[in-house]
């Protein structure tokens, strides 16, 4: 699933910033071998955007679990969950990830460990509630993603060709920061609280996914984080052959990100 490729600039023409590239090394991310990928980022207070690899920026891809962001806040928005302590009872089929049973998708949980635990059965409950129609409704509200829901599958953001780039990403995460979505009040104080940690220096509205798609794992990690009066908009992607094993490629999405976001902040 290939986008039509454009330079980044012109599909950012009529924002208000300017695009530089990423002051990187020559190995960019200082990828292991096997892995490929790329990191986005938005520096709000200077309104610029900053990339390791301008194709990538601009490739869709299945969102994976990076959509429970927007999707929590379509699923509070709809009342498909009173709030994010509701629990739903787990009906006893027993989920695996990448083989093995995992115990925090085999129990009941709310919305807040399902967001953090990545549950897949949770939100594919809140689709079902949802349904296909009002999605379209918030996609094109929101500017997320390709609109692509032929899947016929409920997880159609881990399956399927809908699809969203690192830009889009970030676009959409931009809105949710200045309320520029279609929610409540209420909806984005829950949603940002159950995105909120703090790590590596900074206060950090994030999360991360992992899908596979066309023979390869695709990693992600998104978000934003308030560090030294500032707020930089982050969307890093990275793939893998599906078959090749590579255990510190969950790992790998986050420490890239932050080793690129202390680069840009000045930080050794």
């Amino acid at each position: 699933m290939k986008t039509a490729y454009k330079s980044l600039a012109q599909r950012l023409i009529g924002m208000s910033c300017s695009l530089l590239p990423l002051p990187l090394t020559a190995q960019h991310l200082s990828l292991p071998d096997g892995i490929e990928g790329s990191t986005t980022v938005f520096d709000l207070k200077h309104k610029q955007w900053h990339y390791t690899d301008e194709r990538d920026a601009l490739h869709e891809s299945l969102p994976a679990s990076t959509f429970k962001i927007l999707h929590s806040c379509i699923a509070l928005e709809e009342g498909a969950v009173a709030d994010e302590r509701q629990v739903l009872k787990w009906d006893g089929t027993v989920n695996k990830f990448l083989g093995e049973p995992f115990a925090a998708w085999n129990a009941d949980t709310d919305m807040e460990q399902a967001y953090r635990n990545s549950t897949i059965w949770f939100y594919a409950e809140m689709a079902r509630r949802v349904g296909r129609p009002v999605y379209r409704r918030y996609f094109k509200a929101s500017s997320y993603g390709n609109g692509d829901l032929r899947e016929t599958g409920t997880d159609f953001w881990n399956y399927g060709t809908f699809g969203v780039t690192p830009v889009g990403q970030i676009n959409f995460l931009r809105k949710l920061y200045s309320r520029q979505l279609p929610f409540s009040e209420r909806t984005y104080a829950i949603v940002q609280r159950i995105m909120r940690t703090e790590h590596d220096g900074g206060v950090f509205y994030e999360k991360t996914g992992w899908t596979r798609q066309d023979g390869k794992d695709i990693g992600w990690y998104v978000g934003f984080v308030e560090q030294k009066a500032n707020v930089y908009f982050f969307a890093t992607r990275l793939t893998k052959k599906a078959l090749t094993a590579h255990p510190g490629f969950g790992a790998l999405r986050k420490s890239v990100t932050i080793a690129v976001l202390k680069k840009l902040a000045g930080e050794k």
